[in-house]
């Protein structure tokens, strides 16, 4: 046996289905589209909650409560993931968190939150940490660093209104 002799199984390889060739095909003329429509017409998409001009489930609801609209959300990290993943001295960066594994990018920046117990000496530079996480780092010999979210991060605000004087 060799690879010049290997071949699939039988109706491993199923033929393409080739619609709209003739009515011997099976699938001529409407080509399974049915008759007229949007959805019989060629470059037809439709959004996710699209009702077919129904008023969409959405909008039916009533909205209650608070809504933080487009927020710029945390990824966060606990001080156990911390000291599981870095050695005694380490400067600790946001870069170094998202290589670690330890969480994915996210538009604001890295939280730290104070789950768990550290006993290793951290320099730890992140976007945010709770006050916590601040006092058990510093317990053990650490600092703490708040920096800015990078620009490129940063949520886009919106352009700015047109003036009424123009």
């Amino acid at each position: 046996m060799d690879l010049s002799t290997l071949k699939t199984d039988p109706g491993a390889r199923r033929k393409r289905r080739r619609v709209g060739r003739g009515p011997g095909s099976g699938l001529g003329k409407t080509a399974g589209r049915g008759h007229k429509g949007q959805k019989s017409r060629s470059g037809y998409s439709h959004k996710h909650s699209f009702e077919g001009g129904q008023m969409p489930l959405s909008r039916r609801l009533p909205k209650r409560g608070f809504h933080h609209g487009k927020r710029c959300p945390f990824a966060v990290v606990n001080l156990d993931s911390l000291a599981r993943c870095f050695d005694d001295g380490a400067q600790v960066t946001c870069e170094s968190i998202v290589k670690a594994g330890l969480t994915g990018e996210a538009a604001g920046g890295v939280k730290l939150l104070g789950r768990g117990a550290i006993d290793k000496r951290l320099t730890v530079q992140v976007n945010a940490i709770s006050e916590s996480a601040r006092k058990k780092i510093e317990a053990a010999g650490g600092s703490v660093e708040i920096v800015a979210v990078a620009a490129g991060k940063a949520r886009a605000e919106r352009p700015s209104e047109p003036s009424a004087e123009g």
